[in-house]
């Protein structure tokens, strides 16, 4: 019987092929969840009783983002024409570099930091240039710095940054959109609440500076994928042009008024994190592990050589963490989340028995 000949399938383009792949380690997160920096707790029961309210007729229609734009803008201080909801940060970045990012441009990031940056950076013919912090993990601000030249056209700069959790100055983000001006300075924001710092108020003032915040973390709203990005009205003329005009579902959008009404338990549950941070800083202090500074709701700590075996420890005793041995200059480093007061110090016991299982020491009391 003869057979016809095998007829190849449509072939995607050579840059999809040469991207960077990108799989978190998501699956069943039953346990406490200290690995995605995520709200660990609740969103404000203001956004449950919005949801309530929800109607079936109204799942029927389009959603309409502009409305819920205005109300955000007006909550930052900011113009409706400068500000542009988005399905999660990721899609801010993605849609960003689509925007500004051509063949022969170059996209300049300190390393370690945000994964996607370099993910969405590579669906386009641009070229990332990593600049990779010292064993500190500062920001290498210096080093990046004297990485600008004409073929610059995007600066990412997480701030504070993850996994490091460390932080860049006011002074020194001005510095790069005075010594850019031909690039976007994308500065993202994602742990604004935790940091209390922010360039926001420079959206308009200055003509190459973007803004991203998320409403995944402090909020916690990371199931709904919000995000936003700001900046001057002519760059976000050119973004709204690349955005998806319905990317922002309607849940989503009568959540996000419900959340930024909630001033209060926003604020409840930042100082709480902020407490538990100092108290699990502590923590980790008396174990003699090593651990740098951070400025958001995660910390970074030196686990050496078996810490695939600790992420396993810690998994088993309830806690997951996030290995971030993979990330430039971060091998046997684990980033852990911090969640509530009465959370971490279930956290706390989780590392001592893991760290005394491994040998590496550990309280006794």
């Amino acid at each position: 019987m003869n057979q016809s000949p095998r007829i190849a399938g449509p072939a995607p383009r050579l840059r999809v092929q040469a991207m960077k792949e990108y799989h978190p380690p998501l699956g069943s997160r039953d346990k406490l969840r200290l690995d995605f920096n995520e709200n660990t707790l609740a969103c404000s029961p203001k956004v449950r009783e919005a949801l309530a309210e929800v109607s079936a007729g109204s799942l029927t229609r389009y959603p309409e983002r502009e409305p819920v734009e205005a109300i955000v803008a007006a909550h930052l201080g900011l113009k409706p024409e400068q500000v542009a909801l988005t399905n999660g940060v990721d899609e801010a970045i993605h849609v960003l570099f689509e925007t500004f990012l051509e063949a022969d441009d170059e996209l300049l990031l300190p390393v370690p930091t945000y994964t996607m940056y370099e993910v969405y950076a590579s669906a386009t013919d641009a070229r990332a240039v990593a600049v990779e912090a010292a064993d500190d993990l500062q920001f290498p601000f210096e080093r990046l710095l004297a990485a600008i030249n004409p073929r610059t056209k995007v600066i990412a700069i997480a701030n504070p940054n993850s996994p490091s959790g460390s932080a860049a100055t006011r002074e020194q983000l001005l510095e790069f959109a005075a010594r850019a001006p031909h690039a976007v300075l994308l500065v993202d924001e994602a742990y604004f609440h935790f940091h209390g710092e922010t360039v926001m108020d420079l959206v308009g003032k200055l003509p190459n500076l973007v803004v991203a915040r998320t409403f995944s973390k402090a909020y916690g709203l990371a199931g709904l994928r919000l995000g936003l990005l700001a900046g001057p009205v002519e760059l976000m003329r050119w973004v709204r042009r690349v955005l998806s005009p319905y990317s922002v579902n309607s849940l989503a959008l009568v959540c996000l008024k419900a959340a930024l009404e909630d001033t209060a338990y926003l604020d409840w549950y930042v100082g709480e994190v902020l407490a538990a941070r100092s108290e699990f800083e502590a923590a980790v202090d008396r174990l003699k592990i090593r651990r740098w500074p951070s400025r958001a709701n995660f910390i970074l700590v030196e686990i050496g050589a078996r810490h695939e075996e600790f992420v396993r420890l810690m998994r088993a005793a309830g806690v997951l963490v996030r290995d971030r041995s993979s990330d430039p200059g971060c091998d046997g480093r684990v980033r852990i989340t911090i969640g509530t007061r009465e959370q971490m110090k279930h956290a706390a016991v989780a590392l001592n028995e893991a760290l005394t299982a491994l040998g590496s020491g550990g309280e006794t009391q």
